[in-house]
């Protein structure tokens, strides 16, 4: 395949090849409760989705004090450690993927996973060795800040106009703007189509098939 557009594909992680977000969503609400404070709902809750998780609670409970939000990180790990297990990845990602991988494009993970828990995610995937290069929130700034993206790209030694992020959340979107990369959207996880389409991706992608498609005819 010559190449179009892009040398490099970045995939944000949760809700965009994993089915994550209700599980998410979920347990920042049980951790909430746990707490006693005002549990957000599933709106307030999903649209956190792909922030560190430091800026993912300060968002979702605005009222909790800052310096009791390692008292609301440890109850969400607990709630999500319970469920990680069960959380499986979209249909077709895998193929995906190895298609991708086949045809010789570099490709990475930016996600607001702790570096930890992207870990146990590919390794329980087993899709470790399909990527080039990840990032994670912990690691450095949270989305939509660009530095994971420029980050990978000085890594892998690729140009970020190049370069094509790919998730679920207006903050992966965002992210790609403000790097100077291009955003794809997939209108199948945490933020509405119609928020995701506002930031005018380059293609809002309605299922994995319909992203496989997608970047096999114009990435």
């Amino acid at each position: 395949m010559a190449r179009q557009q892009f040398d490099l594909i970045v995939f944000d992680w949760d809700g965009t090849l994993m089915d994550s977000t209700p599980t998410i969503a979920k347990c920042i609400q049980l951790a909430s409760r746990d707490l006693g404070l005002p549990v957000p709902d599933d709106s307030a809750a999903s649209h956190v989705i792909g922030l560190g998780l430091k800026d993912a609670l300060s968002y979702a409970v605005p009222t909790l004090d800052p310096a009791d939000y390692p008292r609301l990180a440890e109850r969400y790990r607990y709630h999500f450690l319970t469920r990680d297990a069960d959380l499986v990845l979209f249909d077709g990602v895998r193929e995906m993927l190895e298609t991708l991988r086949a045809e010789h494009y570099f490709l990475g993970v930016a996600t607001g996973k702790t570096r930890v828990g992207l870990q146990r995610a590919l390794a329980a995937s087993g899709l470790t060795a399909l990527f080039d290069a990840t990032r994670c929130a912990d690691e450095t700034f949270s989305k939509p800040h660009p530095a994971m993206l420029h980050e990978l790209t000085r890594e892998l030694g690729q140009d970020v106009e190049r370069t094509v992020m790919i998730g679920d959340t207006t903050h992966d979107l965002q992210m790609a703007a403000n790097a100077g990369a291009t955003g794809l959207g997939v209108c199948y996880g945490a933020h509405p189509a119609e928020s995701l389409r506002a930031m005018a991706p380059v293609h809002c992608a309605s299922s994995i098939s319909d992203l496989t498609e997608w970047l096999l005819a114009h990435a």
